[in-house]
């Protein structure tokens, strides 16, 4: 199955990479890595996550405070977000 970003989960995954290698050298690209893994991950198993919130699901990254949040279109997968699970919770619902 295909793989789309929202414009704004896009441009927050780039934020959030940034800011992470501002931090220091390569935790960005861990950072990386660690979203295009789960990304890769839900591509493969999109059902596996649990539904938050009507059709959208959640998959939360392991090293990172980073949820990807996502919903199965009828040809593709649309990534939501890419949200900071400690930051405002519900930003992201007017993208859907």
């Amino acid at each position: 199955m295909k793989m789309e970003f929202h414009p704004e989960a896009l441009a927050e995954f780039r934020d959030a990479a940034e800011y992470y290698e501002k931090q220091q050298h390569g935790l960005g690209s861990r950072f990386t890595n660690a979203i295009e893994s789960a990304v890769a991950r839900i591509v493969e198993s999109p059902t596996s996550w649990r539904v938050i919130e009507d059709d959208i699901r959640r998959y939360l990254t392991k090293v990172f405070p980073y949820a990807v949040l996502y919903s199965i279109e009828d040809e593709y997968i649309l990534i939501v977000a890419i949200m900071h699970c400690h930051r405002e919770p519900g930003y992201w619902r007017s993208r859907v």
